[in-house]
């Protein structure tokens, strides 16, 4: 399912589903959004916080489902990452979203929040920035995001910085988003069969045991059965990537697919937005990796 595409003039909310955010942070990303032509509607207790959630999960999960039910809003951005979406998961009404399906966008902490609303309602959603990181990167990634929601790209994402650990070509459902996060939904009614996807990695400031304890718990717990590729985001001060990548061969290591790095997403500079839930293609021998058909309506 695909959310309608996005046009100038409409209004997109914000929300702080995770961690507390800061007015002073997100007044320039505001700011420059409305400047592009587009309304926003912030959640009523958007900068509520308490300790390191936005608020008590009820609130946080209130300002989803209002914007959401909110016919005017087109789009749904989150605030930051952080910590908090793991909370609300099982109280998430995902027959309203089945209803009002928009686009939502999100990366991190959200990645819990994005894979459980494709697994429960099968709407195709968006790992890229958060609102506050709109500025980030000249900013190219807010540019990137609006190309693809509004339908005016099928970007063809060139990965000529990475390396093609193992050789080939394949297609599947893009998953994927934060490790820590997608490990942390195994076991639970929220992770989506990555059977046939293409998977995605990013992390962020995680020693090199974690990042091993977490690959290996993903292949013992046989999540990653099936897949038809691996791909990895940025890994940003999470040591030497060499290493890292010995560790993600290992995860796949009965499995014969591709896998590539050099994807230009994650907690990096750039963070182009991808469509969670949208079939794609990669090639180890362009080093790319390209949308197959249009992820608005």
């Amino acid at each position: 399912m695909k959310p309608s595409r996005l046009r100038e003039g409409d209004s997109v909310g914000i929300i702080a589903p995770a961690g507390p955010v800061e007015r002073s942070e997100l007044e320039p990303a505001i700011g420059l959004l409305e400047s592009l032509g587009y309304r926003t509607v912030s959640s009523n207790r958007l900068y509520d916080r308490r300790g390191y959630l936005a608020g008590d999960d009820e609130v946080r999960l209130e300002a989803l489902h209002v914007m959401f039910e909110k016919k005017e809003i087109k789009a749904i951005l989150c605030a930051r990452g952080g910590y908090g979406t793991l909370r609300i998961l099982d109280r998430v009404d995902f027959e309203l979203i089945r209803d009002h399906p928009k686009i939502i966008v999100g990366y991190s902490d959200i990645t819990a929040l994005l894979l459980s609303i494709y697994r429960h309602t099968g709407l195709v959603t968006f790992h890229g920035p958060v609102v506050r990181e709109f500025p980030k990167n000249r900013e190219q990634n807010l540019k990137a995001i609006l190309e693809l929601v509004r339908g005016e790209t099928l970007p063809r994402l060139n990965m000529t910085n990475g390396n093609a650990l193992r050789e080939g070509k394949g297609t599947g459902i893009l998953l994927g988003g934060n490790l820590s996060l997608m490990t942390s939904l195994i076991g639970t009614a929220f992770l989506p069969s990555l059977k046939g996807a293409i998977v995605f990695f990013e992390e962020r400031d995680e020693p090199l045991y974690r990042i091993d304890r977490m690959l290996t718990h993903l292949r013992l717990s046989g999540v990653l059965n099936g897949i038809h590729g691996l791909v990895t985001g940025r890994f940003e001060a999470c040591g030497n990537m060499d290493d890292i990548n010995r560790l993600l061969l290992d995860a796949v290591m009965d499995q014969d697919i591709p896998v590539m790095t050099g994807l230009p997403v994650g907690h990096g500079r750039e963070n182009i937005t991808l469509p969670l839930g949208l079939k794609v293609s990669i090639d180890t021998d362009q080093m790319a990796l390209s949308l197959t058909e249009p992820c608005v309506s």
